[in-house]
């Protein structure tokens, strides 16, 4: 179905429908978000058949959420890559994810904590690279859901009351203490939430953290690993969790859920140890 032979031209969901069309497309979208470019991979992935995929593809290119990248001349191959355009649909696969998760997976609940079928998918994390984390060192990577610097603009209402919300302050604090020892291990430490970065700032300066906290308030990195998350207060949080990478920003363990957030670092230390 194309734009035009929608009824409601009014109407931003039925055109957006227009150009995703079914539930094949968001997967697809889903997919090039995560890293899966080639259209032999997709193939694999979903187990769609190629004719499908290929109309699926040559649309969203036509409609501007793809556009392709040629990676070889002879014979001609292209990678599928997100324009700006097709970036802009990451937070509503954050939300489809976060939907499903709670009302269709789940019973309802709002947590920070996770379930079970979240933690089977952030373990199956295993192996796989995060882009733009390479480098010399091993990497902590430990995302939380909100941490406030003293002021008007703090925790949401009932922050307090959502199970496994409360502990970001303690957990950052915790990594700061034991950096020196991270640093030994020739490791570093980045804390990722999905805070605005000029609250993030004014936290890590509040608190004297010695590494950075890094803003994933698009939902890039939320979306390419089909992180857990959970909204409150109009906006998306992460639930937390930890990832640590080698030199490659291959993920070589996971943390997932964390109960302890204090506790969580030392494991984390322990992990690092056993690797080193």
């Amino acid at each position: 179905m194309r734009r035009e032979e929608l009824a409601d031209a009014d109407c931003g969901i039925a055109q957006a429908f227009g150009v995703m069309g079914d539930w094949w497309t968001f997967l697809i979208v889903r997919d090039v978000a995560g890293g899966t470019t080639r259209f032999d991979a997709l193939q694999r992935e979903l187990g769609v058949s190629r004719r499908a995929l290929a109309e699926r593809l040559a649309s969203l290119v036509e409609h501007g959420v793809l556009r392709r990248r040629e990676y070889s001349a002879h014979p001609p191959r292209y990678d599928y890559v997100l324009t700006a355009k097709g970036e802009g649909l990451l937070p509503a696969l954050i939300a489809l994810q976060d939907w499903g998760s709670r009302h269709v997976m789940g019973d309802g609940t709002l947590d920070a904590v996770g379930t079970e079928a979240e933690a089977r998918r952030v373990h199956a994390l295993e192996g796989h690279t995060v882009a733009g984390m390479e480098g010399p060192e091993w990497t902590v990577l430990y995302f939380f859901p909100g941490a406030f610097a003293p002021g008007p603009n703090g925790h949401p209402p009932g922050w307090g009351e959502i199970p496994g919300a409360i502990g970001c302050t303690l957990e950052s604090m915790t990594y700061a203490a034991r950096e020196p020892a991270f640093r030994e291990l020739g490791a570093r430490i980045r804390g990722i939430s999905m805070q605005r970065p000029d609250q993030l700032g004014a936290f890590a300066e509040h608190a004297r953290l010695p590494f950075p906290l890094l803003s994933d308030a698009e939902g890039r990195l939320a979306a390419a690993l089909r992180l857990p998350t959970f909204r409150v207060a109009g906006a998306d949080r992460f639930k937390r969790l930890s990832l640590l990478l080698d030199p490659g920003a291959a993920i070589r363990a996971v943390q997932f859920p964390v109960t302890d957030p204090a506790g969580s670092v030392d494991e984390m230390l322990a992990l690092l140890r056993a690797r080193a």
